[in-house]
């Protein structure tokens, strides 16, 4: 997700790109728990996508992090990495789980709580079932297991090498294990948005690796990214179609169930891929693309992903006791403001101080913006 980084660094198109992820997960979170319905109709009901371009975007982030020293030739800051990952992740998280777990009886309680040790392992998403307390932390679990998986892959198949080739071979190896997971899970009656296939690490993290995919390319085969980066509208329109047959057939479980919950996630990932692609090209359209907002969206959209749900679900009961509908434009933009606003103060009450802390301990070392 986004953090405080050099201002030049920054590359609008990504920002773009994190800001409708954002947008996605706040529309399907509203019909989830504020409105009970399609309130933002068939935008709104794809909205759980929006944690699978986040997916592909840090899977692209962190991965050209580690890739860009491996292809140098350059030994691994491991525990740079790992303390830099947990300056930026941690502070957030532990903010939103202590109000959690200091609110046990208020309205954004779900029916039951992990135990606390599965929240601070990030290993709450194994078992997870919906309705629980806390259960958007699934994909942060997820994200934090890749973080420490991947730094390992690239130093055991990579190493001083500065070969890809096992890594290339263990990058599709993985994509198709999720696939495997997913096919038998829905052999034993789970089908993709059945709790223990979609907060599964064994079945999603297979979305992280299309965007490792792009970061291999960038750094082992840059003549060959180069090439690829000239179709940057191409890119764009072959992912936003890819996207739509790759979420339709998810939604409708086209061509059949089992193809769909097989395959479904991971071709969604894979549509993200190109038009993440599309972004990181000079000549796309994604750079030329100013929606003002967007930027600012995209720099708080971690607290406000941890942040929204909470401030969702204490606000329904009271729409409820004044009898107010959540379906009118004004009801849904006062929420939803709420929740990016409760996003901003985590921002810069806890994320902007560990971020500024974080920048003075390595600021003699540059690193791509995450």
């Amino acid at each position: 997700m986004t953090s405080i980084d050099s201002q030049s660094t920054r590359l609008p198109a990504l920002d773009t790109l994190r800001a409708l992820a954002i947008v996605l997960v706040l529309m399907s979170h509203y019909n989830g728990f504020v409105s009970y319905e399609s309130t933002f109709g068939v935008i709104g009901n794809i909205g759980w996508a929006g944690v699978d371009l986040f997916f592909v975007l840090s899977g692209y982030l962190i991965g050209n992090q580690l890739l860009a020293p491996a292809a140098r030739g350059e030994r691994l800051e491991l525990r740079t990495f790992f303390a830099r990952r947990l300056l930026r992740t941690l502070p957030n998280y532990y903010a939103i789980l202590a109000v959690y777990l200091l609110l046990p009886d208020s309205p954004i309680a779900g029916k039951s709580v992990a135990p606390v040790w599965r929240f601070i392992t990030f290993t709450q998403n194994f078992g997870l079932n919906y309705g629980e307390t806390f259960t958007h932390s699934w994909s942060l679990c997820i994200e934090e297991q890749f973080y420490l998986v991947l730094p390992l892959a690239v130093l055991a198949l990579v190493g001083s090498r500065r070969s890809p080739r096992l890594l290339w071979v263990a990058l599709f190896a993985a994509i198709a294990a999720g696939m495997t997971a997913r096919g038998v899970a829905f052999m034993n009656g789970k089908d993709v948005f059945s709790a223990p296939v979609y907060y599964s690490s064994f079945c999603r993290f297979d979305e992280l690796l299309p965007g490792v995919a792009l970061a291999m390319l960038k750094n082992f085969h840059p003549a060959h990214f180069s090439s690829l980066l000239r179709y940057g509208n191409a890119l764009l329109v072959a992912g936003l179609l890819a996207a739509a047959g790759a979420l339709y057939g998810v939604m409708n479980e086209a061509p059949t169930a089992f193809l769909a919950s097989t395959f479904g996630f991971s071709l969604v990932a894979a549509s993200f891929a190109l038009i993440t692609c599309s972004a990181l090209s000079p000549s796309s359209i994604l750079n030329r693309l100013r929606i003002p907002g967007t930027s600012s969206l995209a720099l708080w959209s971690y607290a406000v992903y941890l942040a929204h749900k909470p401030v969702f679900m204490a606000l329904r009961p009271e729409l409820q006791s004044l009898g107010i509908d959540p379906g009118r434009p004004l009801t849904i933009i006062l929420v939803m403001a709420a929740g990016v606003l409760g996003g901003w103060l985590l921002f810069r009450l806890v994320e902007t101080p560990f971020m500024q802390w974080r920048a003075r301990l390595y600021r003699k070392r540059e690193f791509p913006r995450t």
